[in-house]
């Protein structure tokens, strides 16, 4: 088959981490970017990936990436035109986006990493544990730094590609509803449109049915992306962006002392904080409230009026049901005490045919009650169209990649956010990756079917209060 060529680049390639999502990303580039192999370098910890590589003949340096070697190893490595992907972890965002400035080179990641202990080292106060701290550190990068080179960040699945979810499912809502379809102009215009439509609650829903016939062991973790990754968000506080329409603050919860305060976080782990949502496959599920950066700059996106004022905002938060396995690992590691289990495995090859991965945005509270839109990517799908990727990692990998081809046709945008993209290029480039692509309406709410066994608190004046949606 023949591919589109989105972009032609002369500049080099460097890699920083080579997991999962490293590997799945490759290809996407070798395919619709007209580049070579020899102007492709790795940079990883270890050496997995090596194999995928050597398949492409792409350069590999296995070489831990610390805040005492970042330039000595990256520096001779990265020229002006240059493009950094980082896909790592345990590897400051902030330094490598201050050494492409340096160099003149465009930059991409999947979320805001921190050096080692940025989300554990108790010496630090948990609000400084959290995205919404991370976030606000790479705020004020930014605005050092407008009109520099392009450095896109945190634009994965998500976050990344759900924010333009988003986008997409509030048009098709307005649609439906007899507003004007007209695609919002500016951020004011979006949250505008956000609150004509009564938007309350936007859960980031996911139901992942991916499984191996090699079934989880007792004291390894399994999962279909990085366990590194899913560990690490899993021990921050659990985080979501606050709604205005709220009327029951969270006993464990904290709001901020510093920055947008659109957003507030709990007094536990998301791995041991779940919340109900609603999947068109999978219908009524409970998921992980694992804390991501869209549910912070979404938020604070669809924001209207300044942080001590607001009149309008809704409630984002994650709602993650991860392979069956991976749910098995998150349980034993949580009852570990956040121990990570000595082994650890990555389900790729061996998993087996008709696992989805149902990755979407549920907006809810408005007229028609709640409507879901995203992907609904399947195994099988996945293996016909790319290789050395599963179902989970294409959803995130396209999305570096359309995050990378926007960025050669904006490259002196500074640091942006993926609610600053181009929705619809974006999705375009995205959606050919994605299987179906649908939306569908709902009638469930959190109140559905509740106090069968015992009573409950609720608030039945309104099903999208964060207490109702919670899980006790």
């Amino acid at each position: 088959m023949s591919h589109p060529i989105h972009a032609d680049f002369a500049g080099h390639f460097i890699f920083v981490g080579f997991g999962s999502i490293g590997q799945g990303t490759l290809p996407l580039i070798m395919r619709h970017i007209r580049t070579s192999a020899d102007r492709i370098t790795i940079v990883a910890a270890d050496g997995r990936g090596a194999e995928v590589a050597a398949h492409y003949g792409v350069k590999f340096i296995t070489e831990r990436i610390t805040r005492d070697n970042l330039r000595s190893v990256l520096e001779p490595l990265v020229s002006e035109g240059d493009f950094v992907v980082n896909v790592s972890v345990e590897v400051s965002s902030i330094a490598l986006m201050e050494l492409c400035l340096d160099r003149g080179a465009l930059y991409i990641d999947t979320c805001i990493e921190p050096w080692p202990g940025g989300y554990t080292d108790l010496r630090t106060p948990p609000e400084r544990r959290t995205n919404y701290a991370l976030r606000e550190l790479a705020l004020a990068f930014a605005a050092d730094h407008a009109g520099g080179p392009t450095a896109v960040i945190t634009h994965g699945a998500n976050p990344g590609l759900v924010s333009h979810f988003v986008k997409q499912a509030m048009l098709n809502i307005a649609a439906d509803t007899g507003l004007s379809t007209d695609a919002p102009k500016d951020r004011a215009e979006w949250a505008a449109l956000a609150a004509n439509l009564g938007v309350k609650v936007i859960h980031i829903a996911e139901r992942d049915t991916q499984v191996s016939p090699v079934r989880k062991q007792k004291d390894e973790f399994v999962n279909t992306w990085s366990v590194d990754g899913f560990v690490s968000e899993g021990m921050q506080p659990s985080e979501l962006g606050w709604g205005t329409h709220e009327k029951h603050f969270p006993v464990d919860g904290h709001r901020y002392s510093f920055g947008r305060k659109s957003s507030i976080y709990l007094n536990q782990p998301g791995a041991a904080t779940r919340v109900r949502t609603w999947t068109p496959m999978a219908g009524p599920i409970h998921g992980f409230a694992i804390t991501h950066g869209e549910s912070i700059s979404l938020s604070d996106y669809f924001s209207v009026g300044a942080a001590d004022m607001t009149t309008y905002r809704p409630t984002v938060h994650y709602s993650y049901h991860p392979c069956d396995d991976a749910v098995l690992s998150v349980n034993e590691f949580v009852g570990r005490n956040y121990h990570l289990q000595s082994k650890q495995r990555i389900l790729m090859d061996e998993i087996s045919s008709g696992g989805v991965d149902e990755l979407g945005v549920l907006l809810a509270g408005h007229s028609k009650n709640a409507y879901w839109y995203g992907s609904q990517l399947s195994i099988d799908e996945t293996r016909q169209i790319i290789p050395f990727n599963n179902a989970t990692s294409l959803q995130v990998t396209v999305a570096v990649y359309a995050g990378i081809i926007w960025a050669l046709e904006n490259p002196r945008r500074g640091v942006v956010e993926p609610e600053d993209l181009d929705f619809d290029r974006i999705l375009e480039l995205c959606k050919p990756y994605l299987g179906p692509v649908v939306g569908a309406y709902t009638d469930w709410t959190p109140l559905q079917d509740r106090e069968r066994l015992m009573p409950e608190d609720l608030d039945r004046d309104d099903p999208w209060q964060f207490k109702n949606i919670r899980v006790k």
